[in-house]
């Protein structure tokens, strides 16, 4: 719990310096298509640093995530099989460093998307279902790209726009409430990740 404090204590700091937009942007870009950790956090630290700002930060969250969303399409479209469709090396690698993310769970939201369509895009862009998941997977399976892009912008859109909403409200009791229950929080934060994929599993 010690180094989650710290992180979250070097997280806020970035809302008072001049690249804490910067840092949201590039990780909101990257946990769409690879990186393991959600934005929230950081959209969460930097509206608490600045309340007038939290409407642009969301945007600024929803745009790189949305971005992020197809750069992880292009990853499953053009770089997840080889010539004789078998899975090529950037295949391999997310297998190997993506937490939860296997070769059964790969073609299991294969499942998902032939039964849900547009509302498993959405529900993995509102909730905690690990949403880079779906974004490779959905280019390597050729999902409509429209429909991709138009329930990812919903999904992204409405996610950050509520928590920015909810901060620029209730900034300080929100702030003392962290504070105060930072342990409890970092565990059901890590429960929420897990259920995550629990969730993936028990849809299919």
């Amino acid at each position: 719990m010690k180094i989650l404090r710290k992180l979250y204590d070097w997280v806020l700091h970035w809302a008072n310096t001049p690249y804490g937009p910067t840092a949201l942007f590039v990780l909101s870009f990257a946990e769409a298509s690879f990186f393991p950790i959600p934005p929230d956090a950081l959209l969460i630290a930097l509206v608490l640093g600045s309340q007038k700002k939290a409407f642009k930060f969301a945007f600024i969250c929803t745009v790189a995530s949305v971005t992020g969303a197809l750069a992880g399409y292009g990853i499953g479209h053009f770089l997840w099989w080889t010539i004789d469709h078998q899975f090529s090396p950037v295949a391999d690698f997310f297998f190997s460093n993506v937490p939860g993310f296997t070769h059964k769970l790969f073609y299991d939201v294969k499942k998902l998307y032939d039964e849900w369509n547009f509302w498993i895009i959405f529900t993995a862009g509102f909730t905690p279902i690990p949403y880079k998941v779906f974004t490779v997977t959905g280019g390597a399976f050729e999902i409509n790209i429209l429909m991709f892009v138009i329930a990812s912008i919903i999904s992204r859109a409405g996610r950050f726009f509520i928590v920015a909403a909810l901060i620029w409200k209730y900034g300080e009791q929100i702030k003392t409430f962290i504070d105060k229950y930072f342990n409890w929080l970092a565990f059901a934060f890590t429960a929420l990740l897990i259920g995550g994929f629990a969730v993936i599993k028990y849809l299919i």
